[in-house]
């Protein structure tokens, strides 16, 4: 077999897995959104063989042995050619596939499935006892993995990997640790009209058919299309990219708070804008698929933040948030501004602010780094958690719910997941400011209500690529630098103490 016989054999064989984990996608979807209750236990067995499915074709020698033909060739000559980029990532991925036994593969994923559907009652519930157990399989399922996966230092690396590919406990460490202590030394300095606004403007009520309309005008108007996606409703908001022309967004309401969906939406619509910007030629091979969740999650926060909580943004909405919402019709827009941007540590993560958030991600990757290393045992996170978010945030979690149970995360088996979100934030910061400096005047554009020069630059720059570069490479061709916390910081010292 010729290499180009043996890359076209590879190319077959990866599209036909792609559409498995489509079906897959679509299922775990409708489990979050439409599924009855009472078809929980069959959906995580047909989760279960979709997994054994895919990952005995992930695993298929056949798979080595062509790599091997096609590595070397001259179909592969250029790095950043789709060839190469294919090639380079189906055997790191062959790799990790072939080092995890399918049973465990398995297990993994049945155990995912039971524990989000059992997160999802306990929480509301407040019941940490009935979920524990099932926290206490998955963490061991994951120190399963991370002996299969291998690693030098210690079993979270390649946890973490996984998600982030070259970053480690370490090199993350050494971001976080400084980030810390310049947000901790911010927070102190931001002054009061953004500590203590007038919240009651965010309070209501808001009717929940006008906050799903207007929510689906903020995401039609930055570019989410709706032909090719849905809003609905959700526990834990998310976004999942199905395939070319199909990249659904979720989110929740509530009545008597306004930003909990509105920014939600902004924020799926965000990952949906990634995925819809994908190369669609290069669908299922790695060449048209996003290169990390940092990177995915800096699209998130670019459109949920440094977009959609600017003071030009809502120079174009909010004439038309009076308009729709009644308890805003006689609102003044500086007040709503510095409502919506309020600094001020809190319990639930992905309700925190722009100074606070990373804070909360950071204690996260502390404590299942210690859960990993074995420093800390499930039964003993409540406490962690508590004492963490005392030491971080100035706050105790009154219950289970609003503490250690708040996120999705460790329910579906997501261990060093959490990391992402604090780079995405880097990311999405240090990619913004090199798009002003190319675009000039977003502000302006901003309040007029034009995003579409902002979104063509990132499929440019950003979606086009899908996994030709890794993170930091593609950070540096984008922007010209590494990876900063600098430009994030500038940012926010702009936003909250310079421009207030």
């Amino acid at each position: 077999m010729t290499p180009q016989e043996a890359y076209q054999w590879l190319l077959q064989h990866h599209r036909d897995t792609a559409y498995l984990r489509s079906v897959k996608k679509l299922l775990a979807w409708d489990q979050r959104t439409f599924i009855p209750e009472k078809g929980h236990a069959h959906r995580a067995a047909q989760l279960a063989v979709l997994a054994r499915l895919i990952h005995e074709r992930d695993t298929d020698p056949r798979i080595g042995e062509h790599l091997s033909r096609v590595e070397g060739s001259d179909l592969v000559q250029d790095p950043a050619g789709a060839e190469a980029v294919n090639v380079r990532e189906w055997r790191r991925a062959y790799e990790i596939h072939t080092k995890i036994p399918t049973d465990l593969a398995v297990a993994l994923t049945r155990a995912a499935a039971e524990g989000q559907t059992v997160w999802e009652k306990a929480r509301p519930q407040n019941d940490w006892q009935t979920f524990q157990p099932y926290l206490e399989r998955l963490v061991s399922l994951k120190k399963e993995q991370a002996q299969a996966l291998g690693y030098e230092k210690e079993p979270y690396d390649p946890l973490l990997d996984l998600y982030e590919v070259g970053e480690t406990a370490a090199s993350v460490a050494a971001v976080f640790t400084p980030l810390r202590r310049a947000l901790a030394e911010l927070l102190e300095e931001i002054p009061a009209s953004f500590r203590d606004p007038d919240l009651s403007l965010l309070e209501g009520p808001f009717p929940l058919e006008l906050q799903e309309r207007f929510c689906r005008r903020a995401a039609e108007r930055i570019g989410y299309d709706f032909a090719a996606g849905r809003l609905d409703v959700t526990a834990h908001p998310f976004s999942t990219g199905v395939g070319p022309g199909d990249a659904r967004i979720t989110t929740r309401y509530d009545e008597h708070f306004f930003p909990m969906a509105f920014f939600g939406t902004l924020h799926e619509a965000g990952h949906a804008l990634y995925n819809l910007g994908l190369p669609e030629e290069h669908w299922g091979t790695p060449r048209g698929e996003p290169v990390s969740l940092a990177i995915h999650e800096s699209q998130s926060r670019l459109w949920e933040n440094l977009v959609g909580r600017s003071r030009p943004f809502w120079e174009g909405f909010f004439p038309e948030a009076r308009k729709t919402f009644p308890a805003l019709a006689e609102a003044d827009l500086e007040a709503f501004y510095h409502a919506i941007n309020q600094v001020r540590p809190s319990l639930i993560r992905v309700e925190a602010d722009e100074v606070t958030y990373n804070l909360h991600i950071v204690f996260r990757f502390e404590l299942e780094r210690a859960l990993m290393k074995g420093d800390l045992q499930v039964s003993e996170l409540p406490e962690a958690w508590n004492t963490k978010m005392q030491e971080y945030l100035g706050l105790t979690p009154p219950d289970f719910s609003q503490g250690v149970m708040q996120d999705v995360h460790w329910s579906a088996g997501h261990v060093g997941y959490f990391p992402t979100y604090a780079l995405g934030n880097l990311y999405a910061a240090q990619f913004f400011a090199q798009a002003a400096a190319d675009l000039g005047d977003l502000s302006g554009r901003f309040a007029r209500g034009e995003f579409a020069p902002l979104l063509q630059w990132l499929r440019e720059k950003i979606h086009s690529q899908g996994s030709r570069f890794r993170p930091r490479d593609l950070v540096q061709r984008v922007t010209g630098r590494e990876l900063s916390a600098e430009p994030f910081l500038q940012y926010l010292r702009q936003k909250f103490l310079e421009a207030g």
